[in-house]
């Protein structure tokens, strides 16, 4: 019988898989986009401007967004229809990236960076200063390590419209750092439709290349477990409890083979994916009334081949040098129904979202440590084996009625969203090399090797509600009064029971024995011989469980008008009243936050010229810690494949906002904008990196430093070209080529003295750890997530007559911190911070479109991360040392997909 070593380690098992998508979700999700809401046909070529209907924007207190007149000035653009600083992508905007989901083609906005899986910032900023919106209501994240939605979860062809609102305005809530995404759904088409499309993709790193994986359940493939990772009651009887599982009868029940052998896959399926989205309307009497369906799935493999450091010295001496292959497979499942209804002015629609988003994975790293493990002969290499399944699930139903009375608007709205997150069976195992008797790698279940298994659920629900009402005052200018209440309530649920396997006692297990590969190691014989127990471990880890609740309620007063020829302001004031509480299970270190703020806004806006405007806004909003950030709970990131602790000391931010924007619209849909913006932030909550006791592996935690201030001016150009005014030609008569660029530029400085602020790991009873803030973080630092440059291009060729259209585009961003460095072992030298470095990407989106027996097609080509831009995490101690904290290469992406429209 070969052992695990013998199993996993050949001489093929390490080799470098060649590729990796940048996500786990495959770029070519589908190749279409459904009709707009008014009249765009998904089929027909985007035109310059929608000019025959305005854009669909369902938000709080929001605009018809059409031209605004005012008096003796006519600005013909979308964006210049709310007083605030917005970018709108609309359906044929979003289709014009080539993007599946949302979060791509987000990215391609002035000043929004795309980090990670689906994760949108506004202006380079932490998560935690940009927040979503569906339809205006609130979203909860279904990740918890989050406060943002991941909104690569969204496929675009159940999205209408985007908008991006980067000034804060009353009629929003107030954690509004960097801004705010709202999407709106389909509502009442136009015509009804069937659409049907799919995609298949290849990544050069990942896909028939070396990876690895697991057998699980028989149904993983679609993203839903078969049984197979049930949680057994004496599993959740225990870890409630708090005591160890001795009774062998249970623990052979535990699934074993299935969810612990890791195998060695040297052709990873390619990617693929399927929607299917459809819409009709009727007319009853006055009143129309309209259906939209999707779904889809999408199966996407990555593979990184990762080199994982760790230093706790200022000198950069390792003390941790693994080489990690990890093999993820995501599936996500969507659907999607509304139901809208439509009566002159009025409309009203029912929208009912499901998103199922599972991945699974394997993992193997290989590797030494210098401070531990030494064994006869010195110090042995080390095997790790992790198998997991992260299960993450959003149910989301809204009721919106927008009612228009003449001068007086009314909008209601009302939400239920319940999110979960389940990780039943993650699993790990730690060989280490036995050169003195085994020859082999062995794992004794005891001291540094070993065996555990964690069980992970969470469940969240957020029922809201906001009701916004506008009169249109009957002056001779322009004067609207706006006022609105918003109530929120939100109750979390979260445990996480961890157990150990060991023999009674603590003994080691027999060096025959040890060298079995896991599923032997704890099989039904293994554990009646030797007498195997699970050691319950989840306080050791944090709290093993906690409920945390928010309460939010809200109102506001808001005045737009035109004070002067030419001269709008928007002034408003907030009041939000929240009380926060995150309650551990068994532990006394709780969090209450029970506050109010008055949060006021001013836009003014100058409309110094036909085409061109000035903008000045000021504004006061906040940032509260999230319940992952308070909670002190572990939690494992799969993508950034650490482990996060709360911090149940943290405190609200409040931020002070100021930015000036000249905006010159010298066609319709083409502009010219430039702005320059400023932040000051009181108590800015940053990701900190540390040593939990005992161990050489990095955790992130989080802090408040004392305050940060940040400054920035972004650019964006907006024109096309047509080419029939250079060309003769009839082929160049329909087409032309469109030209974006955006730039953005940011620097954030972080002020920290001898101020006492929380430590990032805080034990669950005892007095609190308070340290020197200029000890967790260096004075003049960035800020966290903060990226000093975003450069965005689209450069394209389309038929503005027939769907047809070549766009490259290319995106930078420079580095951005990730977390804070980790005070040194021992010296309480505070290491360099971990960065990530983006770099430049560089993709290519064909589509053409094509009629096949009255049926209407469309074929998509994408080619993306030609530049094969590799993923780097890292820390810099200068004079060319250099920690790879997480470094992994980006394969590039090829997909064809298809879709057809009946």
């Amino acid at each position: 019988m070969k052992t695990f070593a013998a199993l996993c380690l050949a001489s093929t098992a390490f080799v470098a898989p060649a590729a990796l998508a940048q996500t786990a979700t495959p770029p070519a999700s589908t190749a279409s986009t459904p009709p707009a809401e008014a009249t765009q046909d998904a089929t027909s070529a985007p035109q310059p401007a929608p000019q025959d209907a305005p854009i669909e924007v369902s938000a709080p207190g929001q605009p018809e967004l059409e031209d605004i007149v005012v008096v003796g000035r006519n600005i013909p653009d979308v964006v210049r229809a709310t007083p605030q600083v917005v970018s709108v992508l609309s359906a044929a905007d979003i289709a014009r990236t080539g993007e599946g989901d949302i979060a791509g083609a987000l990215q391609r906005v002035t000043g929004l960076s795309l980090v990670g899986n689906g994760f949108v910032f506004v202006r380079g900023l932490g998560d935690r200063y940009s927040s979503s919106l569906l339809n205006g209501s609130p979203l909860p994240s279904p990740e918890p390590l989050r406060r943002v939605v991941p909104l690569d979860i969204f496929p675009t062809n159940v999205i209408a419209s985007s908008l991006v609102q980067k000034s804060y305005s009353a009629n929003y809530a107030g954690e509004f750092g960097g801004g705010v995404i709202n999407l709106t759904t389909l509502a009442v088409p136009e015509k009804s439709f069937l659409q049907i499309g799919g995609a298949i993709s290849a990544d050069t790193v990942t896909t028939s290349e070396l990876g690895y994986v697991y057998d699980g359940g028989r149904h993983d493939w679609t993203g839903f477990d078969s049984g197979e990772r049930t949680v057994p009651g004496f599993i959740k009887a225990a870890g409630a409890a708090g005591t160890s599982v001795t009774n062998a009868a249970d623990l052979i029940n535990l699934s074993n083979a299935p969810t612990t052998l890791l195998l060695a896959n040297n052709h990873i399926p390619a990617n693929w994916s399927g929607d299917m989205s459809f819409g009709t309307s009727v007319d009853v009497g006055g009143v129309r009334l309209g259906i939209i369906g999707a779904g889809g799935i999408n199966n996407g493999w990555r593979t990184r081949d990762a080199t994982q450091q760790v230093t706790d010295a200022a000198s950069g001496a390792l003390v941790r040098d693994f080489r990690t292959v990890l093999t993820d497979n995501r599936v996500i499942v969507n659907g999607l129904i509304g139901l809208g209804a439509q009566f002159g002015e009025h409309k009203i629609r029912f929208t009912n979202l499901y998103i199922h988003d599972t991945l699974k994975q394997g993992r193997l790293a290989r590797g030494n440590t210098s401070n531990i493990g030494v064994l006869a002969g010195g110090i042995q290499p080390f095997v790790e084996q992790n198998t997991n399944w992260f299960e993450r699930q959003l149910f989301d139903s809204q009721l919106v009625g927008e009612f228009r009375f003449d001068d007086l608007s009314v909008d209601l709205r009302g939400s239920y969203a319940n999110t979960k997150r389940n990780s039943p069976y993650e699993r790990a195992f730690t060989y280490q090399y036995d050169s003195a008797l085994a020859k082999d790698y062995v794992n004794n279940l005891s001291g540094l090797m070993g065996a555990s298994v964690n069980f992970s659920e969470l469940d969240e629900t957020l029922w809201s509600g906001q009701a916004d009402v506008t009169y249109k005052l009957p002056t001779a200018r322009p004067v609207s009064l706006s006022a609105g209440y918003y109530y929120s309530d939100t109750s979390r649920d979260s445990t996480r029971y961890t157990f150990r396997y060991q023999l009674p006692g603590g003994v080691a297990l027999n060096p025959v024995a040890a060298q079995q590969r896991p599923d032997f190691l704890l099989s039904d014989s293994s554990i009646q011989r030797f007498g195997i127990i699970l050691q319950n471990t989840s306080t050791a880890l944090g709290a093993s469980a906690y409920d945390a609740a928010l309460t939010i309620h809200a109102g506001y007063g808001q005045v737009e008008g035109e004070v002067l020829d030419g001269l709008r302001a928007t002034a408003g004031v907030r009041y939000e009243k929240a009380d926060e509480q995150v309650n551990t299970i068994g532990g006394t270190r709780n969090t209450r936050l029970n506050n109010g703020y008055w949060l006021p806004a001013l836009t003014v806006t100058w409309n110094f010229a036909a085409d061109q405007q000035l903008r000045l806004h000021g504004s006061k909003t906040l940032a509260r810690p999230q319940f992952r950030e308070l909670a002190p709970q572990i939690y494992q990131d799969f993508e950034s494949d650490r482990q996060f602790f709360g911090n149940p000391l943290l405190v609200d931010s409040q931020l002070y906002n100021a930015e000036a924007r000249y905006e010159w619209f010298f066609a319709r849909d083409q502009r010219v904008t430039l702005a320059g913006f400023f932040k000051k932030i009181d108590n800015p909550i940053e990701a900190i990196a540390f040593f939990p006791a005992g161990t050489d592996s990095l955790q992130t935690g989080f802090s408040n430093a004392p305050s940060a201030k940040l400054y920035g001016a972004e650019v964006e150009v907006q024109k096309y070209f047509p080419l029939d005014t250079v060309f003769s030609s009839d082929f160049f008569a329909t087409k032309r080529i469109i030209a974006i660029a955006n730039y953005t530029y940011t620097k954030s400085k972080v002020s920290a003295g001898t101020e006492l602020v929380a430590s990032p790991l805080q034990p669950l009873n005892g007095a609190p750890v308070l340290q020197p803030a200029n000890l967790l973080f260096r004075d003049g630092a960035p800020l966290v997530g903060q990226s000093d440059h975003l450069v965005n291009l689209q450069l394209g060729i389309e038929d503005k007559a027939s769907l047809s259209q070549l766009t490259f585009l290319f995106n930078y961003a420079s580095d951005r911190v990730t977390n804070r460095g980790p005070v040194s072992a021992g010296g309480g030298v505070r290491l360099p911070d971990l960065k990530e470095r983006p770099g430049i990407r560089f993709d290519i989106v064909a589509r053409q479109g094509f009629e096949i027996a009255g049926g209407q097609f469309e074929a998509k080509f994408e080619a993306r991360n030609l530049t094969k831009t590799r993923y780097q995490e890292f820390q810099d101690f200068g004079n060319g040392k250099r920690v790879d904290v997480n470094t992994y290469d980006i394969g590039r992406v090829f997909s064809l997909g298809l879709s057809a429209k009946f």
